[in-house]
């Protein structure tokens, strides 16, 4: 199979490798200037509490280099840098809007000579190797072309020591309570995306995308195939979304 008969999947389409970027790149295009609006409404304000327990568990100190990758508006970053004053973080996502998005707000003034805004791709990351301390990517890593790519990517520019952590949403182990989540998810938030954002379609992908992410046990075995170790994951509000961990060793 020739690199352009390689397919993937755009929630439950299947379409091919060299199409997904541009697509992926449409859908937070479309949705930028709402994009934490429709958080917050999708969630109930939950996805704060999960990015809490992320900055918990990551534990930020001072002088570390991090790099938030599919970073949009800069929750991450801004979340990060008030729980080490003295720490730098790179904020890069391949839809510039988001990125523009996120220096408007208020935090990113603040911040503005300890945070960096970039274009580029999770697959390809314009990074020497052993760059950073801690890397970040927040229900971004779902929407990258190939997983593996963007994993060993986060392998090649840690430093040695550094850290991985994956915020994500994953499977619910309870069958019933998964389809009633899927219930709410595919009758629900398409139609807050139209109503808020005035984008159904983008919000429709959103939602297949979740269902098509590896669930935690597979998931971690994909971070531990590219080089991390200590890897372990906690579910967060009963596996709707995961975080997991690892290490650079």
């Amino acid at each position: 199979m020739t690199k352009d008969d390689r397919t993937t999947h755009f929630g439950f389409r299947t379409v091919g490798e060299e199409e997904k970027a541009g697509m992926v790149h449409g859908v937070f295009s479309n949705v930028a200037s709402k994009y934490d609006v429709m958080n917050d409404v999708m969630s109930m304000g939950i996805h704060r509490v999960w990015k809490d327990a992320m900055m918990d568990w990551l534990a930020p100190r001072d002088g570390q280099r991090l790099l938030d990758v599919a970073g949009g508006t800069g929750d991450i970053s801004f979340r990060f840098l008030r729980r080490a004053p003295v720490a730098h973080a790179t904020v890069l996502d391949m839809t510039e809007s988001m990125l523009v998005e996120g220096q408007k707000r208020a935090e990113a003034e603040d911040f503005a000579d300890r945070l960096d805004w970039i274009v580029g791709d999770a697959m390809a990351l314009p990074f020497e190797a052993g760059s950073f301390d801690v890397y970040t990517i927040s229900f971004g890593i779902r929407n990258v072309t190939r997983i593996a790519d963007a994993l060993s990517e986060a392998f090649r520019v840690l430093k040695p020591g550094g850290r991985l952590m994956v915020l994500e949403f994953s499977q619910l182990p309870n069958e019933g309570l998964q389809k009633l989540y899927d219930l709410y998810s595919f009758n629900v938030i398409p139609k807050m995306g139209q109503a808020i954002a005035g984008d159904h379609d983008s919000y429709q992908y959103l939602v297949e995308s979740i269902r098509k992410f590896p669930d935690q046990e597979i998931f971690a075995s994909m971070i531990r195939e590219a080089g991390f170790s200590q890897v372990k994951y906690r579910n967060l509000s009963m596996g709707i979304a995961a975080l997991h961990s690892g290490w650079k060793i």
